[in-house]
């Protein structure tokens, strides 16, 4: 591609050297550079790109593009290869890569979803509905990218780099992609990800604190701003109208065509004649011109909310409302809120839930229809932050009727100090525990303790096949181990 065009929608470009020269691709680590690529320096929080000109152009690197402030005296860039400075260039890598794969984003229907919670069940309720429909649908999120129902990866981070990000869009448009939906984070926002994305349509979920660190957002402010540099992308938007910062939206963005959602407050799609149990929600909501009853096997709340934001998303596509009701009604989102069939007829639900937050709310959301008892299974990672350990002990103590404290993946740390650590925070409370590190051990003394009335919460893993010990990830599906559980516990009943 030409050099000139790899550039369109940068602003305030300083070049030195030729820009009539044909680029072959584009990369941000330099040692994935080739002949003819352009090198686009990325200042990381731990690493910074600038440091491997040379090496980039050693391996082939024509062009480089640097950041404002960059000393070039430092580099000995040889005459022939071509300097763009920009002043950001995060932004600078994710409109070039949109450029250099042809806009790919232009060419289907592009549905961003941001929100502290919720983006991941969201998005699969409409990837679901889309299908159900007769579309060909791609989907990009925390669990995996999928594309027309083949899974192409599993997720390291919930929205790709852009360079990766562009490239999968440019996939989807070669297997003839109609609508792709996205979980949109906010440091993917914030650093300018998702920059060069022609988004048809934006959903927000809710907001609450989370992510606030040195590496990701200084406070909430900064947080929440991140998040509605979606809607400053997107003149067409779908908000929960009950979120205290959802509630602000429409009001932020008067130019834009925002359509509500909600349960408590007036909304352009309404809840209503909510009934919650162990194993599903079911309510009212005007599909037509009538009210219908919509059924998702997902339990909780927040299903409600998640189902009318992926309701809202498919009458603006023109969705048939019988499509929509049997979309919902069938749908599994892997490791949210999800419950495992078994022969024991017990309730046991697998839940992402790996912070103080997540593990309060997916806690204090069963236990507002549970007629029993709620037994909290869940451990902490290691190599990860050590403060929130205590905090999770403290409030599986005061929510759950019982907590069995056990592994998660604990990395390079010895899990018996992890789990030590979460017991003090228990310890604080009058909550009925017990630990055993062995997870699989854990999930089992759980499963025997429990009865049908009961609902056993294994927090933390959620989707994860795995576990991790000591920079190894070993097999284990949460699905899986409960079944080997129960055929083994069936099989020494028959030997008694």
């Amino acid at each position: 591609m030409d050099l000139k065009k790899l550039l369109l929608g940068l602003q305030g470009l300083k070049v030195k050297g030729n820009l009539d020269i044909d680029i072959k691709g584009i990369e941000s680590n330099s040692k994935n550079v080739k002949e003819g690529f352009i090198f686009v320096a990325i200042k990381g929080f731990s690493v910074d790109g600038h440091k491997y000109i040379n090496s980039a152009i050693e391996n082939g690197a024509i062009a480089v593009i640097i950041e404002e402030g960059c000393d070039t005296k430092l580099f000995s860039i040889p005459e022939n290869v071509t300097i763009i400075m920009v002043k950001d260039t995060r932004e600078a890598l994710a409109i070039a890569s949109s450029n250099f794969y042809g806009n790919p984003s232009s060419k289907f229907k592009l549905i961003g979803v941001t929100g502290t919670k919720g983006k991941t069940t969201t998005t699969f309720m409409i990837k679901e509905i889309m299908e159900k429909a007769g579309k060909k649908v791609g989907l990009i999120g925390t669990i995996a990218t999928i594309i027309n129902g083949k899974k192409l990866k599993d997720s390291d981070r919930t929205t790709p780099e852009s360079l990766e990000l562009q490239q999968i869009f440019n996939e989807m448009v070669k297997e003839k992609v109609e609508v792709v939906v996205m979980e949109v984070s906010s440091q993917s926002l914030k650093l300018n990800r998702v920059a060069g994305c022609d988004f048809d349509l934006v959903v927000f979920t809710n907001f609450s604190e989370d992510h606030i660190s040195e590496k990701e957002h200084p406070d909430m402010e900064d947080y929440f701003n991140s998040k509605l540099k979606l809607f400053k992308m997107c003149n067409k938007g779908i908000v929960n109208i009950d979120d205290l910062y959802g509630n602000k939206i429409p009001k932020l963005f008067p130019e834009s065509e925002i359509t509500t959602y909600g349960i408590d407050n007036p909304a352009n799609l309404l809840a209503k004649d909510i009934t919650i149990t162990n194993s599903l929600v079911d309510f009212k909501v005007k599909l037509t011109d009538r009210n219908e009853r919509v059924k998702v096997d997902i339990p909780g709340r927040f299903s409600v909310y998640n189902s009318l934001a992926a309701i809202c998303v498919s009458q603006k596509f023109g969705i048939d409302p019988e499509v929509i009701k049997e979309a919902l009604e069938n749908i599994k989102v892997p490791g949210r809120s999800e419950l495992v069939e078994n022969k024991k007829g017990l309730t046991i639900m697998i839940d992402y839930a790996h912070s103080p937050e997540s593990l309060q709310n997916i806690l204090q959301a069963v236990k507002s229809y549970t007629k029993g008892r709620i037994i909290s299974v869940f451990g902490c990672g290691g190599d990860r932050d050590t403060t929130k350990r205590a905090i999770m002990g403290e409030i599986s103590g005061k929510i759950a009727d019982f907590t069995i404290i056990t592994s998660d993946n604990p990395r390079t740390e010895e899990p018996e100090k992890i789990v030590n650590q979460i017991e003090s925070g228990m310890k604080k409370t009058n909550g009925k525990y017990k630990t055993i590190v062995d997870r699989t051990e854990a999930i089992k003394e759980a499963i025997i303790m429990a009865n049908k009335k009961d609902i056993i919460i294994l927090a933390g893993k959620g989707h994860e096949p795995y576990q991790e010990i000591n920079g190894k990830k070993y097999p284990f599906d949460e699905r899986i181990i409960v079944k080997e559980i129960i055929k083994e516990l069936d099989k020494a009943k028959e030997n008694k």
